[in-house]
This record gives C-alpha cells, structure tokens and sequence, in this order.
C-alpha cells in the first residue's frame, strides 16, 4: 500500500479548528452546479402527483426540453447515495409553471440564462421564472434534481436564484486523433446540458484526419478521412445543432490552420507543406522537427490555391454551423515545417520571416471570416508564440478572441492586458488527456523508468476534480481585466482516447469545472468549498451513472456511506 502523503510534505494540524470531518450533505438536496442563492430553511417535501404536468410557453426548442425533463421527472425515481431525511407534507406537487420575458432570444454568446425557482408549501404549483428560454431549460435541470425517490417526492419551501458567473463553459473534444460516432457526441451534449454547460467546442479537423464532408470540397473527407464509416455529413452536423439548441448548447466549429493540416494533403498535397513527412528526423534537434508530434503539415501561405479551398472549407462550415463564433485555430506553427518547403525557403531567403508568412495568412482569412458575421477564436500562439507570431495590428480586438493553453493565468493575463477578450483552457488545469503517458512509440525514455514522473506526458500529471475545481482563471487580474475573461473550457485531446473512454475521462472532471464557472469555488465567506463539494460531487456522480452518462468515480464507497470521514483536517504544504 502506498504512503499517503510523501515524505517531503509538511503538514500543520488544525484539528482545533475543523475538530471533526464535515460533510456537506446536511440537507437532503444536491444541486450540481451548485445554485447561486438556494434557500430551503426547513427539511420538507411532497409527494409529486401522478398527473403532475410542466406547463410553458410554446417555443422550437423549449417545447421539447419540457417533454423531455417531464418524462425524467415523472421516470427517473433517483435514489441518492446519502439517504434524505426530510419531513413530508402535503398536497402533493400538480404543476411546474414556467414563464419567460423574452422568448426570441437567440443561443449565442452572453445570452441570459438567468432564472428563479420557487416551490411553495403547502401548494400544488411550482413557478419557474426565466428571461430567456434558455434560461429556463437551467431551471428545468435544478427542478429535476430537486425530485428524487419512488413514489417520487419534491423538495418544498424552496426558493431558487441563479445565474451564472462566466457567459462561456465549454468542453473541447477532438474528433480528428481517433472518430467519435454522432451518438457519442450527442451523450456528450446530454451530459453538458445537466451540468448547465453551454459550448460545445467542436475540435473537427487535424492533421490525422478530416472527417468532415464539406459539400464544396468533398475530396476532403473522402480522401482525409479514416474512411466513409467516420465522417460527419451535413445531415450529422445538422442533427447535433438541433440537439444542442434543445438543450442550450451552442456547437462551436473549430478547423484549425494553417498547421495542424496534413490531412488536407491527401486531396490537395500541393497546397501543403512538409506532408507525409516523418515528423521528427533521425538525428535532428528538436528545434528541427517538422511537428510536435506524429502528423506533418502546415498549409502553405504562397500558393493562391491555398485560399481558394480554405475560403470554400469557410464558407461551407460558417453556413453549416449557425454559432455566431469561428474557430480558426492557429496554433503550434513549427518552424521546420514551413522552412522544409521549396517556396517558403525562397520566400526567407528573399528577405521574409515566417512571422510574416503567418501575418499574411492570417490577413488573407480573418476578414474573410468576419465578412460572414463571426467572430474569429485563435488559439493564443498566434499572438504570444516565442517563434512565430502575428503584429496585434492584425487582430482587431472586436472581432478576435485568444484561448490560452499555455503557462497558465500568465498567458491569461498577457491577452487581457493586450485588450482581447479570452476563453482560458490552461494545460496545467483543464488538459483532460494529460498524465496517461506518451503515445510515441520506441520512447527510450521509458527505459529504466526515466520516464515516470508526472504520468510520463509532456502536460502531466492527471489533472484531478480538485485541480480543476481550485482553479480561479481570473486569479491576479485588475476588474477591468477579468471582465474580458468570457470563461473557460476544458479539452480532450484525443491521441489516446476515443468512444470507449470518452465519458470517464470527462466525467466527473469537466462537473467541476462547471460549478466554479457557474457559481464558484468559494462559499458565501470567501473560503474554498472543495471539501464540502466533494461529498456532492460524490452523489452527482452517482446520477450522471443512472442517466447513462458513465463518468469515473472519485472516491470508493465507504466514503461516500461515510461523509467527510475521507476529507483531511489538516493542511498540507509541499
């Protein structure tokens, strides 16, 4: 059995002030995320009639989250882990009545999802208030967790305010490494959805394969996929918007260029460089390698032919995906790969940088994007690359966002202090592949264990619940500068994962991410909750399993039978 601290660390007792383990659970409810403002000063609740009916207005899109949530309700019978202790009363629950102020408002970016619940005692409906229905379908998902046991009974003497902190909380998942059938992808929106997540960022393309169908360019697919039985036609692309808008989440295309492209090398080799390459030679520095792992190929900047399939791949997907927000990548430009291209060398050898073969590809793109409503989402290389980065005169602020990846909230801070607006996805925090070792193969560094530490991948360790849940992506910033912080996504890169790992290597991390960008990761005094919220996490995890989403448990059994009899009451510093 491994020691359970190692013996490095230092730890200071505090046992006089948490004299006991505490547990979180002292009511019988468990709302994830949990709410801003949940008021319930007595243990009761009622019984939900059999006849009980959700009433609202009719909406496209709210009308079925309310058929849907209705047959949850009614089907769903939850039995939570930690046993409720709570005084029943009657008459039983007859009707949720839902109202909204403003049923036009479109699914984009900072759309109110604000809403109130109340469930009176000792009456036979429930009000459910929201501006906007996507509002209401967050409202939807507190009530359905507030109904639990058979017959089924409802929490009462309640009342509900919520809103979230962050207008922007996603989940990346990258379906170009290995294929993910539409129904995963779907399950995956499901699971979103009940953790009020928003964006679905939808990591399409890269250089292992391009498994989209692009109408105007189909030689794309055809040729760059792993074959016709992993693709996504229009018809999927289709079906998993319309998925998305019944549950309040917006699709999020991302096709990365111009790295991250030799795929589209199998229909078009010439308008890409150094493709089918081995991408790290025998013998060369890694500073010479050709990719930053297994998969060549950036598009070339020179060739006219270049922009003419890129502007029809736009063009395609901005009609494809309504989301007003266009993900253009723009990451990981590796030197040697655009220096191993005849043209390009000519280009250096005349003068040019290849800062300025990425200024002007990205000069002959983002208007191109813009020029079709969107907003164009980078990742943050594109600006803060040590090697290869554009001029801000580039980047107009009101029409760029930068997602950083890197070296945590210092790259956050750098584009906020150059005035744009950021989505945070640090590696150090919200990499939800990292720690499951490297995928190369012949690795000498495995020899003799030289390899070992921190999971053996270049972004490890694992990144735990906690990790994400203690993260503050707004940490060391002015007011002014946090309110350029639009929130935060947590990524799944796919090198070694597919369908058969994706929920358990999402759930229940991507739940903690949720909470803190919805209401926090501190109470009402200022503290960290991370010890209350375990036992939550703990029985919300518990039913994400029994509506089939199969997220990984974080604790064993006896933990969660015994609350707060697994947390520490010590404080611990390296």
């Amino acid at each position: 059995m491994p020691h359970l601290w190692p013996k490095f660390l230092v730890i200071f007792c505090f046992s006089f002030i948490f004299p006991y383990p505490i547990s979180s659970l002292q009511s019988a409810v468990n709302v994830w995320p949990k709410p801003r403002t949940l008021s319930w000063p007595k243990p009761l609740a009622t019984l939900l009639s059999p006849s009980f009916n959700i009433t609202s207005p009719s909406h496209q899109h709210l009308s079925p989250a309310v058929n849907r949530y209705l047959r949850l309700v009614l089907t769903e019978h939850h039995r939570p882990l930690f046993n409720p202790s709570v005084n029943l009363t009657s008459p039983a629950l007859e009707t949720l009545s839902i109202s909204v102020a403003d049923l036009s408002a479109l699914l984009h970016h900072g759309v109110n999802e604000s809403y109130t619940l109340s469930i009176p005692t000792g009456s036979v409906t429930a009000y459910l208030r929201a501006e906007t229905v996507w509002g209401a379908m967050r409202g939807l998902e507190t009530f359905s967790q507030l109904v639990w046991d058979e017959p089924s009974r409802v929490a009462v003497g309640l009342y509900v305010w919520d809103s979230p902190l962050f207008p922007h909380r996603g989940v990346m998942l990258d379906t170009s490494r290995n294929f993910y059938g539409v129904k995963d992808i779907l399950r995956t929106i499901e699971a979103m959805s009940a953790n009020k997540l928003n964006v679905f960022h939808w990591h399409i393309t890269d250089s292992q394969s391009f498994p989209l169908v692009v109408p105007s360019e189909p030689d794309l697919a055809a040729k760059g996929s792993y074959g016709a039985d992993m693709q996504y036609s229009p018809a999927d692309v289709a079906r998993i918007i319309q998925f998305g808008l019944e549950r309040g989440v917006r699709i999020l295309p991302e096709i990365d260029s111009p790295g991250h492209t030799g795929s589209w090398a199998e229909a078009y080799p010439e308008i890409v460089a150094c493709a089918n390459m081995f991408w790290w030679p025998a013998g060369a520095k890694w500073s010479d390698r050709l990719a930053s792992e297994p998969g060549t190929g950036h598009l070339n900047p020179l060739n006219p032919k270049t922009y003419q399939v890129l502007k029809n791949v736009i063009r395609d997907v901005v009609n494809l995906f309504p989301e007003p927000f266009y993900h253009s990548g723009a990451d990981e430009i590796v030197p040697g790969c655009w220096k191993a291209d005849p043209s390009i060398q000519s280009f250096l050898s005349d003068g040019g940088t290849l800062s300025n073969l990425l200024e002007m590809f990205v000069n002959s793109t983002l208007p191109y994007m813009v020029s079709f409503n969107r907003t164009v989402v980078y990742w943050e290389d594109v600006l803060l690359d040590d090697n290869i980065r554009v001029d801000s005169s580039f980047l107009p602020r009101e029409n760029t966002i930068l997602q950083s990846w890197n070296n945590g909230v210092n790259n956050t801070k750098r584009i906020v202090e150059a005035g744009y607006r950021a989505i945070v996805s640090s590696s150090e925090y919200y990499y939800l592949d990292c720690g499951h070792g490297e995928f190369v193969g012949n690795d000498s560094e495995y020899d003799q264990g030289g390899k070992s530490v921190d999971g053996g991948s270049w972004c490890g360790p694992f990144k735990t619940w906690e990790t994400i849940y203690n993260y503050d992506i707004t940490y060391g910033l002015s007011k002014a500068e946090a309110e350029l912080v639009l929130g935060g996504e947590v990524a799944l890169w796919s090198e070694q994962a597919d369908s058969v790992v994706l929920d358990s290597r999402i759930w229940p991390r991507a739940s903690a991410l949720a909470e803190t960008l919805w209401s926090g990761n501190r109470d009402e005094t200022g503290k960290k909750r991370y010890a209350e919220a375990t036992d939550r996490l703990n029985e919300w995890r518990h039913r994400m399993v029994s509506r089939g989403i199969g997220a990984e448990p974080i604790q064993p059994l006896w933990c969660i039978r015994n609350p707060g009899m697994c947390n520490t009451v010590n404080v611990i510093f390296a």
